[in-house]
């Protein structure tokens, strides 16, 4: 199982054992209310200032958040390669839940299934992202070759720092650029 926990909390294990070996968890405390951490998933203009790993940008081509709809986008790294990717909508709970199909394109076979769930914390969000591959050799090429789960925590840890930033403009105070610790205790990242 590849469990990570961002924060230096406990991500919530999974009880299913015909998928741990195929899944990887990553949760993070943002100091933000649930509805803005969720609200910065919902527009592309919030997504573009914080989605993906250190160093990485976006372009959106089409994007349309609603259940059924897609998210067709280029992830650029900062060694300049292109990554093709689509995200279809399957479920939105507001301000609950997400779940969504990840992919390089609509029909990718090798798409991956993400659930993210907002868990209010008094004035603070606990962000729970659950990834389910379609097994557990794409699960391992995604941490080994791209490095998935160092990716999924700066991503959060991008998404931490804007909301915050989001917040204390909101309430006219400077909240800083990160609310979460640093710290991350890796859990069952080996095969």
């Amino acid at each position: 199982m590849a469990t990570t926990s961002s924060g230096g909390e406990a991500a919530h294990p999974t009880t299913d054992r015909e998928t741990t070996d195929r899944e990887i968890v990553i949760s993070r405390m943002i100091g933000a209310p649930r509805a803005l951490v969720f609200e910065a998933f919902t527009r592309v203009r919030h997504l573009s200032r914080w989605w993906g790993p250190e160093g990485f940008t976006t372009t959106t081509r089409a994007f349309e958040f609603r259940v059924g709809g897609a998210w067709d986008f280029v992830m650029h790294g900062p060694d300049g390669t292109d990554y093709q990717e689509w995200i279809t909508w399957r479920e939105i709970v507001p301000p609950e839940r997400i779940a969504l199909l990840h992919g390089e394109s609509r029909d990718d076979p090798n798409a991956f299934e993400s659930v993210l769930t907002f868990e209010p914390a008094g004035e603070r969000t606990r962000i729970v992202m659950r990834t389910l591959f379609p097994s557990r050799e794409l699960r391992d090429e995604a941490v080994e070759k791209y490095h998935a789960i160092e990716g999924g925590e700066q991503t959060l840890r991008n998404l931490a720092a804007y909301v915050a930033d989001l917040a204390g403009r909101d309430t006219g105070r400077d909240t800083g650029r990160d609310t979460g610790s640093d710290d991350t205790t890796p859990k069952g990242a080996e095969s």
